[in-house]
């Protein structure tokens, strides 16, 4: 039985990175616009207003807790680069699913606000040395993280959504 909650698996942080591997994680950041517009290119509203799974989140939600995400991200990013462990601020991704924006809004805003944050991620990303990774911001629930888990979990984390929608698009038979 396919595992509708995780369809790529848990996230699993790798302890053993390498150039190369980063290289992929970051091409994965670079790559997530396109492949998510794609995902949801032609959805009708009553499409993107069905859940991934029972109880899950609808694939417009989805959509915009993505941009909201990925957006805190890349602050993360900045922030873990530019102040000496600096404490980020956490939110709770279900409470901002369920706000009127992420249930009811067009899905293009967010699509652009992930061309463009993404952009510039996998931009800073690349122009990144090896030391750069081992800096950390201190979440309030995890303690210190260092920028190499969150560019690992922000990889997944794109590749984790987007299977949700494109999924279900195979489940539901969408064109």
């Amino acid at each position: 039985m396919e595992n509708l909650s995780y369809p790529v698996g848990k996230f699993s942080f790798d302890p053993d990175s390498t150039p190369q591997k980063r290289a992929a994680w970051i091409r994965e950041i670079a790559e997530l616009p396109a492949r998510l517009s794609a995902a949801v290119d032609g959805l009708s509203d009553s499409q993107l207003d069905t859940p991934y799974r029972a109880g899950g989140w609808t694939v417009r939600q989805v959509v915009h807790h993505l941009a909201d995400s990925q957006m805190n991200a890349f602050l993360r990013f900045k922030l873990g680069l530019t102040e000496n462990e600096p404490r980020i601020a956490a939110f709770d991704q279900n409470a901002w699913a369920r706000t009127v924006d992420g249930m009811k809004s067009a899905v293009g805003p967010s699509l652009a606000i992930i061309q463009g944050v993404h952009g510039r991620w996998a931009e800073l990303l690349s122009s990144l040395v090896p030391a750069d990774f081992a800096r950390t911001y201190v979440h309030p629930e995890r303690g210190p993280e260092p920028l190499e888990r969150t560019l690992q979990l922000y990889a997944w984390h794109g590749r984790h959504h987007l299977a949700h929608i494109t999924s279900l698009r195979e489940r539901k038979v969408w064109r």
